[in-house]
């Protein structure tokens, strides 16, 4: 008699699913149509067969697997519950590598190595780690519990619980300044992933982050004098909502009234 273990795996997998994916509208469409969802399952068998020493077997289940997916898994890697991989095409998952529960890897994720030693030589990722889509993340490195990996990110050193690495070679966001000084950067159209606080030796880096600082103060108080301005002239939240940022040529109309 099958282990019931297993249908439960399997039903804890396809509700990760529409956890995850809301293009997800049935179960059989999940079942029949998802590569992640049978690359997984493909996985299960080959890793059975690898830690039974049954490795030429393990390697050729997996092989059929990349064939049938896309989506390359070594049969040595270890895989915890409710794992995703969306869209999948071209990700490829290392021997030592070792996953979480709950982890997501989007389309072209590389989980690699290296060094050509044997041991230890694929990334670790804790509970509830997400990595974007085309991100690299190379070595025996820890990606901690609830991290997030950019899209394209090159990660080649540890990233701490709840952080965000991003950027080539990927930097760690960790606190809301951080957070602040990306989001403006973005809108100026850049990354600011290479002036977060770990740069601090570096001048370059340190001036950009003072004149992303200067900046965010500058659209700080120019939303605050907007704000009084509203106020003086009797403008309501409705009227304010009509533009979506500060206008400069606004204020000067408003001043010349």
């Amino acid at each position: 008699m099958p282990d019931r273990s297993i249908f439960k795996n399997i039903r804890e997998d396809i509700a990760s699913v529409f956890d995850r994916d809301p293009a997800a509208r049935s179960t059989w469409e999940v079942i029949t149509c998802y590569p992640g969802f049978h690359a997984l399952r493909i996985h299960r068998i080959a890793n059975w067969l690898w830690h039974r020493n049954l490795h030429w077997l393990g390697r050729l289940v997996s092989h059929v697997g990349r064939f049938l997916t896309g989506i390359e898994i070594h049969p040595g890697a270890t895989i915890g519950r409710r794992f995703f991989i969306d869209h999948g095409m071209g990700v490829v998952i290392g021997e030592t590598a070792e996953i979480g529960d709950d982890v997501t890897l989007y389309h072209g994720v590389t989980l690699g190595g290296t060094s050509w030693n044997k041991g230890k030589r694929h990334p670790t990722l804790r509970n509830g780690v997400v990595i974007g889509a085309g991100a690299k993340v190379l070595g025996p490195i820890v990606v901690g519990e609830g991290a997030k990996i950019g899209s394209n990110a090159v990660v080649v050193k540890d990233v701490p619980p709840g952080a965000s690495a991003v950027g080539i070679p990927a930097r760690i966001i960790l606190d809301e300044q951080d957070k602040s000084r990306e989001e403006k950067a973005a809108k100026l159209g850049f990354s600011a992933y290479a002036v977060t606080s770990n740069v601090a030796d570096d001048p370059l880096a340190k001036a950009l982050q003072g004149m992303l600082d200067h900046s965010m103060e500058q659209d700080r108080r120019l939303d605050h004098l907007q704000h009084e301005i509203d106020a003086l002239l009797g403008r309501t939240e409705d009227d304010r909502a009509v533009a979506e940022r500060f206008d400069p040529g606004r204020l000067r109309q408003d001043t010349e009234k």
